[in-house]
């Protein structure tokens, strides 16, 4: 597959439809197989302990996952998440950026399945994987 949209036009559309993560991530890469993205990880992504707390690597695992379905499919907002599998393996280093790697596993007419490793800036070793489920809207007409 093939993305249509750049990284830039995928950005400007994040920033649109919603804002309450905007300047939370940042897209590395993006060609329509698979996605590099990046928590910018501050001081409101961290729990007792210094780690980055599970909500946060949840939001980045589907975000990410949400961009690696638009990248194919284009700008579909009512796309939304229907699973979640979510495996946390080590502790992510405070103070580093959090990044995802996702690989588009399947693009269905009405389903997309996403795996996502998810890494401490830095560190070798996964700290965290998921597996999202997103389901798409309708063609018009169907």
């Amino acid at each position: 597959m093939q993305a249509v949209m750049t990284a830039e036009e995928m950005m400007e559309y994040l920033e649109e439809v919603f804002p309450q993560v905007n300047n939370d991530f940042a897209i590395d890469h993006m060609d329509g197989t698979k996605t590099v993205m990046r928590l910018l990880t501050a001081e409101r992504h961290l729990r007792p302990g210094g780690t980055v707390s599970g909500p946060s690597m949840f939001a980045l695992a589907d975000v990410c996952a949400y961009v690696a379905t638009m990248a194919c499919i284009g700008k579909q907002a009512l796309a939304v998440t229907t699973n979640c599998s979510l495996d946390f393996m080590r502790k992510p280093e405070a103070g580093k950026d959090l990044v995802a790697v996702a690989t588009l596993l399947k693009l269905g007419k009405s389903l997309s399945v996403t795996d996502i490793l998810i890494y401490s800036e830095g560190m070798e070793a996964p700290v965290a994987r998921a597996s999202m489920t997103y389901s798409l809207p309708r063609a018009s007409g169907a």
